[in-house]
């Protein structure tokens, strides 16, 4: 029998459970470099993505779909559809909202990557009486989620976002300035967190303005000739990436500042050196997680929604 999960039944499995979801799997021994790469089909006003993943006994796809034109129909720039299989019989078990399932897991993998750096940086500040200050790129989905999902996982004294044209505070933060407003500099630089989810094609943030301790969380572009963040940033900065293969292949932050000559290939580092020998980030540079967005991501945070679900939790099935 396979079972429906709703936007609401995917959203239920709340940040700090997909965040373990993510975590746990990286520390279990999953290649990120595993996944087959995702499917990128030219569409006449799009584009069609299909992402698979098999791991600890499941397989699932998600088949996801980018109309830009959307915006102005006022409809969703993206729809996704996730199918999850039993790999053993490769029987369906599950079908779920993708873009509830995208919302959740994006946000999961960034914090994944940068809790140390976040929890490092709240605890300072727990020395003043206060939460991290966010300045947020984007009011869409992304990144109301991202501010949900470190708000889960450590105090957060105060939420500015920043869009091209500004507009309404939304319930989720505490200001709402257009980004050409002079304010916008001075958030930044005092700025302990910065979340980059825009649809920009162009850097966003002044990479001379974040502190040297700050962590930025990118996941906007997903296009190598598309970036949110300049290279001076990615040349300051410790660059975390999911997959360094899907960083060169996808990520437009990454490979333009290799061509720019300010980052190397090899100095990309994954979440899995940061918890091995090479052990944590310099404290005194930048923490800059750039994700893309993998299969294997969406499939483990997709088991994790199931077995809330069906109450299935310890069982593949």
């Amino acid at each position: 029998m396979t079972v429906s999960l709703d936007a609401a039944d995917v959203s239920a499995l709340g940040p700090v459970a997909a965040v373990a979801a993510v975590r746990d799997a990286l520390a279990g021994g999953r290649d990120p470099d595993g996944d087959v790469p995702r499917a990128v089909v030219p569409l006449a006003h799009g584009q069609g993505l299909l992402m698979p993943s098999e791991h600890g006994g499941w397989y699932g796809v998600k088949v996801a779909t980018v109309a830009p034109g959307n915006t102005a129909r006022g409809l969703r720039r993206i729809n996704a559809t996730y199918l999850l299989h039993d790999s053993a019989t490769l029987t369906p078990v599950a079908l779920l909202d993708g873009v509830a399932l995208t919302t959740l897991r994006t946000p999961a993998v960034s914090v994944a990557a940068g809790l140390e750096r976040l929890r490092a940086l709240a605890a300072g500040c727990g020395g003043e009486g206060r939460g991290l200050r966010l300045v947020v790129f984007g009011a869409g989905p992304q990144g109301e989620g991202h501010v949900a999902t470190v708000r889960a996982h450590v105090p957060v004294a105060d939420v500015a976002v920043v869009t091209r044209r500004g507009g309404p505070v939304p319930g989720w933060a505490d200001r709402h300035l257009a980004a050409d407003d002079r304010g916008v500099a001075d958030l930044v630089r005092r700025a302990e967190a910065v979340v980059t989810a825009t649809s920009a094609r162009r850097p966003v943030v002044d990479g001379r303005l974040v502190r040297d301790d700050a962590v930025v969380l990118a996941v906007g572009s997903h296009e190598p000739d598309v970036r949110e963040l300049d290279s001076v940033l990615m040349g300051r900065a410790t660059v975390v990436v999911e997959s360094r293969e899907i960083a060169l292949r996808e990520a437009g932050d990454v490979v333009l500042a290799i061509r720019e000559g300010t980052l190397a290939p090899d100095d990309l580092v994954t979440p899995a050196d940061l918890s091995g020998a090479r052990a944590a980030a310099p404290a005194d540079r930048p923490l800059v997680v750039k994700t893309c967005g993998a299969g294997w991501q969406d499939l483990v945070v997709a088991v994790a929604a199931y077995r809330r679900k069906t109450g299935t939790v310890g069982k593949r099935g």
